[in-house]
């Protein structure tokens, strides 16, 4: 069996950090320089809100009424989704003119949460346009691309996490004969590349985090999409007799509180309307969430008949997504604060002076190697 010396084993570590490194830099920065605005994603969208004033900022508009509005003014039409927004006060409800229209031809209804007031009206052709916020997400997360894009994006923390650690084995001998966090001052290459491992050891536990979260959540997303459309075939096969449409479906706020006093501590946002393109055409799907903390980032779909109210099923959902699920707001640091979203900018910024001293180590390198191959022959 062939045995590699302590330097050859060196050499190929350098090699696979240097290609790794390369590989991914690029994408790496976009999704730093995308991420430094994110991480305060919620501070920016509540100072561009400019929301009416009312009479009683704490009622509650009924999603009943709003959903009879709604169909009123557009007979014949389907409802496929309505929406309680989490950081703001509003309810979105969507449309399509037929059951069996696409997706790009959804509408959308947005009403004043508090009393009931519709606000805006967003045609199908704008639907897919994304305001500011929402576009350095799909670009930080997708690169606009969607499933292949995220699937793109899942190979680069992928390699990026092979970086890292190829990085700390590089960093163990150099750390043996050199004290932690000196600079040496011989020459411009060697300055930067004190600093570029300085930068690289003192980040390195959020990288990894960051970089795995990262993976976690492109993966997050299929696997939630499939694993939901197979709980809801299940769910319906299971019933009996193909479903069918209900004509007067149960009414929706009571739908609502049976799911909430089922589950204490959540919080129902966001529910696909019976006939919609995921739920059976004789049930509500309510996606459930907890109402403080990290729980607010875990999902629970449940399936409430729409003939009676009745909970026909409560999801439970498989240990790797809710592992998953509370990756997300790790990736943001979306859990402590401000301090600790301050404290994930000032890495964020470290991570990008990591990434452009690699570079600039690797240019210099290469330089080097041409100046040294095009000495040789004169010589």
């Amino acid at each position: 069996m062939k045995t590699f010396s302590p330097a050859h084993r060196l050499r190929l570590w350098s090699a696979l950090h240097t290609w790794s490194s390369l590989a991914c830099t690029g994408f790496l920065l976009l999704c730093c320089l995308t991420g430094l605005p994110l991480v305060f994603a919620d501070e920016i969208e509540a100072l561009q809100q400019h929301l009416p004033v009312v009479a009683d900022p704490t009622a509650s508009a009924d999603l009943d009424h709003l959903l009879q509005q709604t169909r009123q003014r557009y007979p014949g039409q389907v409802i496929d989704f309505v929406v309680r927004d989490d950081d703001a006060p509003y309810i979105n409800i969507g449309l399509r003119p037929d059951a069996d229209a696409s997706p790009a031809s959804t509408h959308r209804l947005r009403f004043d949460a508090r009393d009931g007031r519709l606000l805006r009206e967003i045609a199908a052709s704008d639907s897919g346009r994304l305001d500011t916020m929402a576009l350095l997400r799909q670009l930080h997360a997708t690169l606009l691309g969607g499933l292949p894009g995220g699937l793109l994006m899942a190979a680069v923390a992928l390699l990026f996490l092979v970086a890292l650690v190829s990085g700390v084995v590089l960093y163990a001998p150099f750390t043996r004969k050199q004290p932690f966090g000196r600079i040496r001052r011989s020459s411009s290459r060697v300055r930067w590349l004190d600093l570029h491992k300085l930068l690289g050891i003192t980040t390195v536990v959020w990288t990894c985090v960051v970089g795995a979260t990262g993976l976690f959540n492109e993966l997050q997303r299929p696997l939630f999409a499939l694993w939901s459309q197979q709980y809801i075939k299940g769910a319906a096969s299971g019933r009996g007799g193909a479903p069918l449409p209900v004509a007067h479906p149960y009414p929706l706020m009571q739908a609502i509180a049976h799911v909430e006093s089922a589950l204490p501590g959540t919080r129902v946002g966001t529910i696909l309307m019976p006939g919609s393109r995921l739920a059976p055409p004789d049930h509500y799907l309510l996606w459930a969430a907890g109402d403080h903390g990290l729980t607010t980032h875990m999902l629970q779909p449940v399936l409430v008949d729409a003939r009676n109210g009745q909970i026909t099923a409560i999801a439970a959902m498989p240990w790797y997504l809710r592992v998953l699920e509370l990756s997300r707001p790790l990736h943001f640091g979306d859990y402590g604060g401000l301090p600790l979203k301050l404290l994930w900018a000032v890495l964020d910024m470290a991570t990008i002076g990591l990434l452009g001293s690699g570079l600039y180590l690797w240019w210099i390198r290469r330089r080097h190697h041409k100046h040294d191959s095009g000495a040789a022959p004169s010589a």
